[in-house]
């Protein structure tokens, strides 16, 4: 599962909340925020 793409996803298309994100992936605000920052393909 590509992570990353899932978050931009809901994110940018879909035009879920961080919070909502943080919600159905279980990771923190923090890190979903992160992610979306991150000009990477994958993290690590």
């Amino acid at each position: 599962m590509e992570l990353l793409s899932v978050i931009r996803r809901w994110h940018y298309r879909d035009h879920f909340s961080i919070r909502e994100i943080s919600r159905r992936t279980g990771l923190s605000r923090n890190t979903v925020r992160k992610y979306l920052r991150s000009d990477s393909v994958e993290p690590r």
